[in-house]
């Protein structure tokens, strides 16, 4: 008999992040592993990332990771994931290779090449599980959604997608191969919510084409300054072809804009309507042309474009400064949780004197599945269940009334949170076994190393910025030795507040000569916390803020013990912090492909099967 059961690690009550992991007896399919970009309360937080905690414990028992596109928030978190486990990667050949420049900055994965392409035509063969795939239309090529053929049925995975019938051939929906799938039994349909909450369709893209063009030939005396995503393929085709059609010249502006623009130029992916050399200028060289003549393609950093803008906005950039002969066209529609950014950053542009053109206050543009869209695709697959993903809770009750509609019962909608755990019983899913599942923070080259306290100091310094109290005591002698060195940043401007700052010198100096005088078992400690504690108190009571206080005591005439710490070594005694990756072992039958292998038993450590595209 075999086990299945259905298990988000993100993608649910949340926008972004998108991981699934669906279970068959021993071996665990992960779809997708996304990032999300943080709120705005995650002070100094680049990204989030989905806990593997979980997956890290059960390395031996994943399959693989099958990606449905190359958006950030289906590829975003492998960079992290790879480092702790080591397990192969699916997708589309534009998906692997922006995979690949997605991990490429990471010293620990530079030897990291276990990546299988596949496409609509290809099926893997697992023993119990058979995976396959079909075209979908989102925003960037060779968007794939996932089957995974079980003894029950077919779990069915969208992936982000859309219907649009004018969509080109690398964006076309294979609605055949839909029908195909919907024809056998499929018991779970795990599809993409996101586009659902309002009630129209979207705009067809080459309509949008139409207005990007529309709106470079109204501004031909102004610079245009185009806010995209890096990875939203098909916008930046629009703007090229929109550059070149007014005889303009396009700078790539961003982190992982021409990396790529490059990729996708090799793989056929963008079409270049005149030269590339006469297209593209280096940034650098932008201040040589006329407004005029100039298009700057901003993406950002790591693919958002709007936190970089809010710096142009801010006279913040080295190249590029915003003024009344621009025209700032924003084409990406933002996330919730950057609405506010973007509404101060257009407020900024204005101020500046510049023109703010937004694609989404025109027209619904968007690369996820409108509420008939979703509808359609419910009606092809016929599915038993129904979980409805990549959306905040708030979407996911739109796409459930949407399902009921269709006539899918209310009892076989899946309102999943993360960690939730849907097993298969027989003729039914059940929640059982659910599980604690949180997220990873990641702040540089950090991973993890963010918790809820350092979100809160962050938060302090921010609102009520940081007041240090340095002094120097005698511990024998049990006294002051120096009056207290007093420092604010982001609190109360010392020489408008002397009379504050000496109170609070008086005070740490007899907390200390109390503590001193009083305790016979000396604690650093003890000691620190209840000059914090007064000082904290005092300061609300006189500002009505909480600073952060941060006591520093120095002692002199120390006598004690220096501690004799242990270092952990490697065997040629140099000390090593280095994270190792678990290794599973490798399969000699999984090259690429392309090639196809004999079916025989299956081996219990060898269990990547080869994929196989029909010819």
């Amino acid at each position: 008999m075999t086990n299945l059961s259905i298990i988000p690690f993100g993608g649910v009550r949340e926008n972004g992040k998108n991981m699934y992991a669906v279970t068959v007896n021993d071996e665990i399919f992960i779809l997708d592993a996304g990032l999300k970009y943080p709120e705005t309360d995650q002070l100094g937080v680049d990204v989030v990332v989905p806990d593997f905690e979980y997956l890290i414990k059960n390395t031996d028992k994943i399959a693989g990771v099958f990606l449905s596109h190359g958006h950030a928030d289906a590829i975003g978190a492998l960079p992290y994931f790879l480092q702790q486990v080591n397990v192969p990667i699916f997708g589309s050949e534009l998906t692997i290779e922006l995979a690949k420049l997605a991990i490429k900055d990471q010293d620990a994965l530079k030897d990291y090449d276990d990546y299988h392409v596949v496409n609509e035509k290809t099926e893997i063969d697992f023993g119990d599980v058979k995976v396959s795939f079909f075209n979908t239309t989102h925003s960037i090529p060779e968007s794939l959604g996932i089957v995974l053929g079980t003894e029950y049925g077919q779990v069915v995975y969208t992936g982000d997608f859309k219907f649009d019938q004018t969509a080109e051939s690398y964006y076309r929906t294979d609605i055949a191969r839909l029908v195909e799938v919907g024809q056998s039994k499929v018991l779970a349909l795990l599809a993409d919510a996101a586009g659902t909450e309002g009630g129209a369709d979207s705009v067809n893209e080459s309509k949008i084409g139409d207005y990007i063009l529309e709106t470079f030939r109204d501004n031909k005396k102004k610079r245009i300054i185009v806010a995209a995503v890096a990875s939203n393929i098909q916008r930046i085709q629009q703007v090229i072809n929109a550059t070149a059609a007014t005889k303009r010249q396009l700078v790539l502006s961003g982190n992982d804009i021409e990396n790529v623009v490059r990729t996708a130029i090799r793989l056929k992916k963008l079409d270049l309507p005149i030269p590339e050399s006469k297209l593209f200028v280096n940034l650098k060289n932008a201040k040589n042309l006329a407004a005029s003549q100039t298009v700057i393609l901003e993406t950002g950093r790591m693919g958002e474009p709007i936190k970089h803008l809010n710096r142009m906005a801010n006279g913040e950039d080295k190249y590029v400064h915003i003024g009344e002969d621009d025209l700032v066209f924003i084409t990406t529609t933002p996330s919730t949780a950057m609405e506010g950014v973007v509404a101060k950053t257009r407020d900024m542009l204005f101020k500046q004197g510049a023109d703010v053109k937004q694609i989404s206050n025109d027209m619904r543009s968007s690369g996820h599945a409108s509420r008939n869209d979703l509808q359609m695709m419910i009606n092809i697959m016929q599915p038993d269940y129904f979980m409805p993903i990549q959306g905040e809770y708030r979407v996911m009750t739109a796409a459930k009334d949407a399902a009921e509609e269709v006539n899918i019962p209310e009892d076989h909608i899946m309102m999943a949170m993360k960690g939730d755990q849907f097993k298969w019983l027989d003729d039914h899913f059940e929640l059982q076994d659910s599980f604690t599942i949180g997220e990873t923070l990641i702040d540089g080259a950090g991973i993890g190393d963010i918790g809820n306290v350092v979100l809160r100091d962050r938060r302090i310094l921010s609102e009520d910025g940081i007041f240090v109290s340095v002094v120097t005591i005698d511990r024998k002698k049990r006294q002051v030795v120096s009056k207290p060195k007093l420092t604010s940043r982001g609190f109360v401007y010392v020489k408008a507040n002397r009379d504050l700052m000496k109170e609070a010198s008086d005070l740490t100096v007899k907390q200390i000569e109390d503590y001193l005088s009083n305790t016979k078992n000396f604690d650093w400690n003890e000691l620190k916390n209840s000059v914090r504690e007064v000082l904290s108190r005092f300061l609300f009571e006189q500002t009505r803020r909480r600073p952060m206080v941060m006591p520093v005591v120095m002692e002199v005439n120390q006598n004690r013990r220096p501690n004799n710490h242990k270092s952990t070594t490697t065997q040629s005694g140099a000390q090593s912090n280095k994270r190792q990756i678990p290794k599973k072992p490798g399969n000699p039958n999984v090259t690429k492909v392309t090639k196809t292998v004999k079916k025989g038993p299956r081996r219990p450590n060898n269990r990547r099967p080869q994929p196989k595209t029909a010819e």
